[in-house]
């Protein structure tokens, strides 16, 4: 008697892909770290032009709110996304550093906690530097200086943007390094929530909800913005040197 091979549904290997791997990170987490980096790459690019200058300071003001939310999150939301994490890997500095200073083989140092030592400063370094990235940015906006005495203000602020990018790209290529160290893509978890292995999910609720509110704050927040200025938050040469426009133009 000929049995044929049951052949698995698709449903049968998406269950079967998934139960080899766990999720570590979850989907309100993931949407912070993408909007923030964003946020900060697009005033980072709009900083030195005064008709982006409006763009600029509502991205400015996207990542104080994005702090305000990962603080909160951090406080109120599960252990795995709690600040108190992090904390807790950068308590172990002194022991490591020790580690290194009392001339220990290589054998008996733990660079894996040295690496997540690393990367869980850089972390701490970005959230905290936007607290006087934004308020230096609020203040130059405003014009504080003309009663505080000089640009100095304006200084600061240019001082912790050039600061927080340096720390980005320490972060980026820790990211890399590791990435190329352990043969694995390091930042493939923030992409997708999740790493190879076996095993229960660390984070048992993805709380994919959470994630498109936070979204819509961003995005209402940026056409609320819009809204308030007279002429949008994107200069009207820029819409101008478009393909489109120059199209328009051409037709007319």
């Amino acid at each position: 008697m000929h049995v044929t091979p049951a052949i698995p549904t698709t449903t049968q290997t998406t269950r079967a892909a998934a139960a080899s791997t766990r999720r570590v990170t979850d989907a309100p987490t993931r949407m912070f770290h993408w909007l923030f980096a964003l946020s900060f790459l697009g005033a980072y690019v709009t900083a030195d032009g005064e008709s982006w200058r409006l763009l600029h300071v509502t991205l400015g003001y996207t990542m104080a709110g994005l702090l305000v939310f990962r603080v909160l999150y951090g406080l109120l939301g599960p252990r795995q996304a709690g600040l108190g994490l992090m904390w807790r890997k950068l308590a172990g500095a002194p022991a490591w550093l020790r580690s290194l200073t009392q001339g220990q083989s290589l054998a008996g140092i733990n660079w894996r906690q040295g690496q997540n030592l690393l990367m869980a400063l850089a972390v701490v370094a970005l959230l905290l530097m936007v607290v006087p990235l934004t308020l230096s940015g609020y203040a130059t906006y405003n014009d504080w200086g003309d009663f505080l005495g000089g640009d100095w203000l304006e200084d600061v602020h240019e001082f912790f943007g050039e600061a927080f990018l340096f720390v980005v790209l320490a972060h980026l290529a820790l990211i890399a390094g590791l990435s190329l160290l352990r043969r694995k893509n390091q930042a493939l978890p923030m992409l997708t929530g999740r790493i190879d292995g076996k095993g229960p999910d660390l984070v048992q609720k993805n709380r994919v909800w959470l994630a498109a509110l936070l979204l819509l704050a961003v995005l209402a927040f940026g056409a609320w913005e819009w809204q308030q200025s007279s002429h949008g938050l994107i200069p009207a040469r820029a819409w101008n040197s478009s393909p489109a426009a120059g199209q328009a133009h051409d037709d007319d």
